[in-house]
């Protein structure tokens, strides 16, 4: 089955619907504007909705499978998730990358993890024990300190 994601003004995912795979093949063929506009003629807009761009369920194309709410960035030609942070910047590979390297320390003592969380009005990296500990990553060792 083929998928179609519709959007509205601003690129934003409203809707995902299944399409018929012969008629996308008889109609242009995958990722066509062809197929697009067929698939319009099909499935009449929301309110919001402007256009329909193809999405693959197994992320074959367009980086992933659309959702409701993520944005199409039609430079990249993907689906992208929404900006989790101000201060995370898009890489040319459609992720988003925090101004801080992920901490390379996840888990302590006999592989327990720690809850890592993204904090924007420092930002850095903090975490929470099972004992409920407060931590933050600190760049120069590269280990976790308690607060």
């Amino acid at each position: 089955m083929a998928h179609f994601a519709e959007l509205d003004i601003n690129n934003i995912v409203i809707r995902v619907l299944t399409a018929c795979n012969q008629d996308i093949a008889n109609n242009g063929g995958e990722l066509s504007e062809q197929a697009a506009i067929h698939f319009q003629s099909l499935n009449n807009f929301s309110p919001n909705g402007v256009k329909w761009v193809q999405t693959s369920y197994n992320n074959n194309f367009r980086k992933k499978y659309a959702g409701v709410g993520m944005k199409y960035d039609s430079n990249l030609d993907m689906f992208i998730i929404q900006q989790p942070y101000p201060s995370w910047t898009l890489d040319s590979s459609g992720d988003w990358l925090s101004p801080v390297v992920y901490p390379t320390i996840i888990t302590y003592g006999e592989n327990k993890p720690y809850i890592i969380n993204w904090d924007e009005n420092n930002l850095r990296w903090i975490a929470k024990n099972q004992e409920n500990n407060d931590f933050i990553w600190d760049l120069n060792t590269l280990s976790w300190l308690i607060q």
